[in-house]
């Protein structure tokens, strides 16, 4: 598998898809709800979601049938290939959909390439608002714009990144009080808060605002994110020696069998060690 070639085909998807989204940044979007999760950030979807995920489709379709890859993608209902093929194109054309239709920053592209184990080979992000890409590759490091990224640490205190506010979060005391064992462990600050954008962004601005970390806790509830929602990111943690993981800490499994939503194991992101 020749993933330098398939990192290429991933870049030119997200881009074009990016290049959609932009066209339509600030205008009035017909917003639609679908039978997604408990939360309406999981429920919302758009004409320009559907557009980036045609656009991405038809780019990555010629490596399917070259190299033999499933197909993950959030619009699309689930075909199976991914348990079936040694590796699988994991697919958000739009995440942080909330984001884009209030017209805030925080909503991305985003293509990953999984192992049929759950390991993540290739990760590519595009943040249309800024214009700035992001990649990994399994055993060839991370890179921002195209240069090798270089994690540095910005701060004093610990920085939580979320896609809503503590306050409004379920289970907010227990999350509370992790973040301050953290922030009391490594010496830092009080803990301050990034909140609003996709959970694909919310990952990159963990690495961008360290010392810093984006949790979920495990719930009965369906959501929690989908393996969409980590899988481009999680590359690139994994080349930063960096910590992607399930909310306990253990491998971060991004081929459920179970349904696509990562609710039962939670999720646990973290830039606590500067680079």
């Amino acid at each position: 598998m020749d993933l330098h070639h398939l990192n290429r085909i991933a870049i030119e998807a997200a881009l074009l898809a990016g290049k959609v989204i932009q066209k339509f940044m600030n205008d009035d979007i017909l917003v639609e709800t679908k039978a997604e999760g408990t939360s309406y950030a999981t429920q919302v979807v758009t004409a320009v979601d559907r557009a980036c995920e045609e656009v991405i489709i038809s780019h990555l379709l010629p490596s399917c049938k070259a190299f033999d890859i499933g197909l993950l993608t959030e619009e699309t209902e689930d075909d199976g290939s991914r348990f079936e093929k040694d590796f699988f194109w994991c697919i958000d054309p739009m995440d942080g959909t909330l984001a884009f239709i209030n017209r805030q920053p925080g909503f991305s592209v985003s293509i990953a390439l999984i192992a049929k184990d759950g390991t993540p080979h290739i990760g590519v992000v595009f943040d249309p608002s800024t214009n700035a890409l992001y990649h990994a590759i399994k055993g060839n490091g991370a890179y921002k714009n195209g240069v090798s990224w270089k994690i540095k640490h910005r701060t004093k205190h610990l920085t939580y990144v979320t896609d809503r506010k503590l306050k409004d979060t379920p289970g907010a005391d227990t999350i509370e009080n992790v973040l301050n064992e953290n922030a009391e462990r490594l010496g830092l600050d009080v803990v301050k808060e990034i909140a609003g954008a996709g959970s694909v962004l919310n990952g990159i601005h963990v690495l961008e605002n360290g010392p810093a970390c984006m949790l979920k806790l495990p719930k009965k509830e369906s959501g929690g994110g989908s393996i969409w929602d980590f899988a481009a990111t999680a590359c690139m943690y994994h080349e930063l020696g960096l910590p992607a993981t399930n909310f306990e800490g253990g491998k971060l499994n991004l081929n459920r069998k179970e349904s696509t939503f990562m609710y039962q194991e939670g999720i646990f992101y973290a830039n606590l060690i500067s680079q």
